[in-house]
């Protein structure tokens, strides 16, 4: 079966530029559709951090100085190239300093939204004039969600892109690329009104996730509950009805794991490995957590983990309520490493601080450390209010570090609730968001850890699990092959 053309487009791709979930997610699909045969290119902003971090960056010839009007503003661009990382996948980066030259990869800047429109813009461009005519374009989050606008709009004569279609991928549907209805003139649509939403005109917004969400072909999201749950209920963010609109058109597709990063046996950052066969490593893993977190060398209490963005949607909020009262009823240590909001940080100093020698925090994220807690850890804590996919859960079931979650989006698709009675199971899932649940789900796994019959179960079935993303990756192959003759209007 021949390979088709794809462009994945993303305001962030590992191993270039990350902040969270999307990098990875995005760098997956690069490497692993291509792996499939596919001729993948990938775009993305080129960030100052990002040129300054990778000189081998190539200028691609005729593309260079590029004008561009944005609003009644000329930019200038450029496009720099590579080949993704162990693949012949092309990876195009988009040069305009007066956009990308800021301190981090997002601003709070007026000019925010142009930033992305011109990122999306230029990435067609790009296509235009290196005659890349693509079978599909894969969109990521608000960034390039005005693209499938652009091309039944500005695009929609351009013999390149005639056969065309476009994916949407809403990876969190809580951030929508909201702006000015003054910024209508900056998207370069004639008669841009008729094709935005004329609610949100009123209300002086444009919404440019929701934009992508009424012209994509298809809108995907990271987990098939997470689908259901953006629909229907408040976690749609106020894009209920315009999802409900297409009911046959959004789709959740769980994501993967990269396995060869992600895997105790072979696990680079470890220094002892282990498997479901030999769980010896996963001892010694333990003490060196226990000892550079500081923690009391009794490697037989359970030791409960968090590696997290400190923020509402994580459930720390449950925590807060929880865990001073649990600590003093029960025999466990917990280490935690994340950073967010001030009052979560506040909270897990204050903590570590009451209860010495039984509860690390690190304030800040350590590619290293996130390894190794996820190796030496014994439990996993994931009470989030909302999860559109999560990672961390599917981590933790290959390291046999059994996750606790609540019962909401990826985790709810990718962890299934332990029954010591018929040995079934992976995992603990929590169903209410409130503190009691918590309370009920953490001592539910304590118990299971004091028998020891039940905890070697439950270890090896969640070590059994695959989520690898040559498996998932199958869906997105499907999709794209699918699309035939499936135009939005």
């Amino acid at each position: 079966m021949s390979g088709l053309k794809l462009c994945i487009l993303s305001s962030e791709i590992l191993p270039y530029a990350k902040t969270g979930g999307l990098a990875d997610v995005a760098g997956a699909y690069i490497r692993n559709l291509n792996r499939l045969g596919h001729e993948v290119y990938g775009f993305m902003p080129l960030y100052a951090p990002v040129r300054t971090a990778h000189p081998e960056l190539q200028p691609v010839l005729g593309a260079q100085h590029l004008a561009l009007g944005v609003g009644g503003t000329e930019y200038r661009f450029s496009v720099l190239t590579a080949s993704y990382p162990g693949t012949d996948a092309a990876m195009y980066f988009v040069d305009c300093p007066a956009l990308y030259d800021r301190a981090g990869f997002y601003t709070a800047d007026p000019d925010e939204h142009r930033r992305f429109i011109l990122f999306t813009r230029a990435a067609l461009e790009t296509c235009s004039r290196l005659g890349i005519s693509p079978d599909v374009f894969h969109c990521n989050d608000w960034h390039t969600a005005f693209l499938p606008l652009y091309l039944k709009t500005l695009y929609s004569s351009h013999g390149a892109f005639q056969a065309s279609h476009s994916v949407l991928t809403i990876h969190n549907i809580g951030y929508q690329g909201r702006m000015p209805a003054a910024a209508i003139e900056d998207l370069g649509v004639d008669r841009a009104g008729q094709w935005l939403d004329p609610g949100d005109l009123a209300g002086g917004v444009i919404n440019s996730l929701k934009t992508g969400i009424k012209f994509a072909d298809v809108v995907t999201t990271v987990s098939p509950t997470y689908a259901r749950e953006i629909h229907d209920g408040p976690l749609g963010m106020g894009m209920q009805s315009t999802l409900q609109a297409r009911p046959d058109a959004v789709i959740g597709i769980l994501n993967g794991v990269d396995y060869e990063a992600w895997d105790p046996r072979h696990d680079p950052s470890l220094t002892a490995h282990f498997g479901p066969h030999d769980l010896r490593g996963k001892q010694t893993n333990k003490e060196q957590l226990l000892a550079t977190a500081r923690l009391d060398p009794t490697p037989t209490r359970p030791l409960i983990s968090m590696v997290s963005r400190l923020a509402e949607q994580k459930g720390i909020d449950l925590l807060i309520e929880l865990l001073p009262a649990l600590l003093q009823e029960r025999d466990f240590a917990l280490m935690v490493l994340g950073s967010g909001e001030s009052r979560y940080v506040q909270f897990f100093d204050s903590l570590a601080r009451r209860f010495p020698g039984r509860v690390a925090f690190r304030n800040g994220y350590d590619e290293a450390m996130a390894h190794l807690i996820e190796a030496g850890a014994d439990i996993f804590l994931m009470p989030s209010r909302y999860e559109p996919c999560g990672l961390n859960q599917m981590y933790s079931l290959r390291y046999g570090t059994i996750p606790i979650v609540r019962n909401t989006g990826g985790l709810a698709d990718s962890v299934q609730h332990f029954d010591p009675a018929t040995g079934q199971g992976t995992g603990c899932v929590f169903n209410d968001y409130d503190s009691e649940a918590a309370r009920w789900a953490i001592g539910t796994v304590l118990d299971w850890y004091g028998a020891p019959q039940s905890w070697r179960r439950v270890m090896e079935n969640a070590m059994a699990q695959d989520f690898s993303w040559t498996r998932q990756i199958l869906e997105y192959d499907a999709l794209y092959r699918g699309l035939g003759g499936a135009r939005a209007g």
